[in-house]
């Protein structure tokens, strides 16, 4: 590791270019043969699949960010967690009235959105609350405050949603209990009791135990070290969390039917990772739920949608954009490519594992697409039925609601920056700024809604 300013000299680099270890492990590498005909990525043109005729009202989009900051606190590398969910309301049909009748106000495109956040902050290293043993134990115990205290909606809280996700946790080996690494667990085999809400552990210590330690994020806390990978994966809890509980927030206040005209973009692939990676299998069942009653209401599947800004696959559709001299233009505009586990294992996440792509991580699945302006997105649509799971093929009718994905992403696409649309630069503009993510999103979309039926 460096020291603080200190940059690598000229002759480091050189030795590391030049390194016989380096050349030696790229000689034992396996490098893409992309001559090979089992390569060929099928692009689909949009007009070879049913026009969609769908005009979105309004689009839900969700970002987060977290941000470690170093505090005093007397101790060496105290630190807190600052975390932001945003959420912005985006009023499309308004936009396409405004853009008919150009030029635009710009106050009345600035009332076109409707943001708010929620804004948390979590104790890292050398940070104890109240009469708590650790910083740990800390975190874990504002984890659990955090989610019981915050409603979007009157009615449940995000911690009634996690606990309603936990229901569908999939069985298995037990993690260990939080007290097992500071000594302080006597109970046999030292694993974790689940249980709904705060309760006391089983073994003589009786320890204070939450239903939100089944996330497991604190597991990821380093004592004596900075924690941004565990404020990462915190991050990401709520970011989802925030989904499912709008979602079942409409179910709730029997509103299904303003999803008819609404989508919903998520900042990110349709995954979670880490240590609360199993959150994945419980939404994917929740949503299955959701998504029958949906149907039942509006007569149509959910839409939501995905967006990667950056990783692997924003950069392997760069790549096949590109000539042999790197001119971009040979993915055609209006085209979308939908992907099998075979073409990702052998194009962009090597593996030979049985497990299809995802398996663990994944509640959807990607696809590539250049809108009609040039653009390139990476794009995910979830998991709404098992057939859609199956990754072996790539059928159009396993992305539910792909043509309106696509006219949806023509719309929303942003020239502001590469693998952007409008809605999430608006949400992560929001994302570090500390506002109360209450009622009023759904609030002013139901007024909205009501308004144009009137």
């Amino acid at each position: 590791m460096p020291y603080e300013g200190e940059f690598a000299h000229y002759r480091s680099i050189r030795r590391l270019v030049e390194s016989q270890r380096i050349k030696d492990l790229m000689k034992r590498a396996r490098i893409q043969n992309y001559s090979s005909d089992e390569t060929i990525l099928p692009i689909i043109k949009t007009s070879e699949i049913p026009v969609s005729e769908w005009e979105p009202k309004f689009v839900i989009a969700i970002d987060g960010s977290s941000q470690r900051t170093p505090v005093e606190t007397g101790y060496p590398g105290a630190e807190v967690g600052y975390i932001t969910t945003a959420a912005v309301l985006m009023k499309i049909a308004k936009i396409r009235e405004l853009d008919s009748h150009r030029p635009v106000n710009p106050k009345l495109y600035r009332e076109t959105e409707d943001v708010g956040s929620i804004d948390t902050a979590f104790p890292g290293c050398n940070i104890v609350i109240d009469k708590e043993k650790s910083a740990k134990c800390s975190l874990r115990k504002m984890l659990f405050e955090y989610l019981n205290d915050i409603r979007v909606l009157e009615g449940e809280s995000l911690l009634g949603t996690y606990e309603a996700l936990l229901a569908h946790k999939p069985k298995g080996t037990d993690p260990d209990c939080p007290y097992f690494q500071e000594g302080d667990c006597q109970l046999a085999g030292n694993k974790y009791h689940r249980d709904n809400g705060k309760y006391t552990c089983q073994c003589p210590s009786a320890n204070t135990l939450y239903s939100t330690d089944a996330l497991r994020v604190h597991e990821r806390m380093i004592p004596d070290s900075a924690n941004g990978e565990m404020f990462g994966e915190i991050r990401q809890v709520f970011e989802h969390l925030v989904v499912i509980h709008i979602l079942r927030g409409f179910k709730q206040q029997n509103a299904l039917d303003l999803l008819k005209n609404t989508a919903i973009v998520i900042d990110g692939s349709l995954a979670v990772f880490g240590s609360p990676a199993w959150l994945h299998s419980a939404i994917r069942e929740e949503l299955y739920l959701i998504n029958d009653a949906v149907k039942s209401a509006t007569g149509q599947d959910l839409l939501i949608i995905g967006i990667e800004k950056s990783g692997t696959f924003v950069d392997h559709f760069e790549r096949i954009d590109q000539n042999k001299h790197g001119e971009h233009g040979e993915f055609p505009r209006q085209n979308v490519s939908l992907l099998t586990d075979e073409y990702i294992k052998k194009n962009i996440i090597f593996s030979d594992s049985l497990k299809a792509y995802g398996t663990d991580t994944h509640f959807g699945r990607k696809l590539f697409y250049k809108t009609a302006a040039g653009a390139r997105l990476v794009a995910s649509l979830p998991f709404l039925e098992d057939s859609h799971r199956d990754m072996t093929k790539a059928d159009p009718d396993q992305y539910p609601r792909l043509t309106d994905a696509l006219s949806l992403l023509d719309q929303l696409v942003s020239s502001r920056y590469p693998n952007s649309l409008m809605p999430l630069i608006s949400a992560h503009a929001e994302a570090a700024i500390p506002m109360n993510l209450g009622a009023r999103v759904l609030e002013e979309l139901a007024r909205e809604i009501r308004e144009e039926q009137n």
